[in-house]
């Protein structure tokens, strides 16, 4: 048991940091053609625009609210925020972006799943990345009732410790995780095997976002002289 927490919470975490990174890297060098989202919208528009909307803006929401959350240092916002407030927002806000996240990602599974002509466009791992992130939604809301036994924000304090131990690569970044629920260590697991399975899947396209379309001058198409 002490070898597999070590393992999990001590090696994985880089061992699906590297892979993430290189993998990447490497595919976008050497798979370029398969660099894409892969949508079915072209093959049935029905539902899709509420059901990818739904999901879009729910994960945008809970990505970025782990990404700060978890990673910004105690001392940023405790001049105006408590421990047990920041555990009230993140349960609030996390809540409601994880509702969001399943209801669009179980409308895209059901439409992957039960649509003919998509389910024939479908490639196994479009149906288990699709799959393995509304587990993880689940995972995530589940988590919720942990934390509300903990209104003094002391157990997501230790999800905190850990995150921060990994990424400044401190030794036995685990020991911060000591009596956390098991609900939060399968949440952590699933979501580090996400970042391991991202080079390899659709979900490459994240790197894509157009976000320099905001900036960019504006293209001459036709000299009207």
């Amino acid at each position: 048991m002490a070898f597999l927490n070590a393992f999990f919470f001590d090696i994985y975490p880089y061992i699906a940091g590297a892979v993430f990174l290189i993998g990447s890297w490497v595919r976008y060098d050497y798979g370029q053609y398969s660099w894409r989202a892969g949508s079915s919208q072209i093959l049935d528009k029905k539902g899709m625009r509420l059901a990818s909307n739904l999901f879009h803006i729910g994960i945008l929401g809970i990505f970025f609210g782990h990404l700060f959350g978890l990673l910004t240092p105690h001392w940023v916002y405790e001049p105006f925020l408590s421990v047990a407030l920041k555990q009230k927002l993140a349960m609030g806000a996390g809540g409601i972006c994880g509702l969001l996240t399943l209801a669009g990602g179980g409308l895209l599974l059901k439409r992957r799943l039960l649509n003919p002509r998509v389910r024939a466009n479908s490639s196994f791992g479009d149906i288990m990345i699709l799959t393995l992130l509304v587990v993880q939604v689940c995972l995530g809301l589940l988590t919720i009732p942990f934390s509300a036994r903990h209104p003094d924000g002391s157990e997501m304090m230790k999800l905190v410790g850990w995150a921060q131990a990994v990424v400044t690569f401190h030794t036995g970044a685990s020991a911060h995780l000591a009596g956390v629920a098991f609900i939060y260590r399968l949440h952590l697991v699933l979501g580090m095997t996400l970042f391991l399975l991202f080079p390899f899947c659709r979900l490459v396209h994240i790197w894509s976002a157009p976000v320099e379309y905001l900036t960019r001058r504006y293209q001459l198409v036709r000299n009207r002289h």
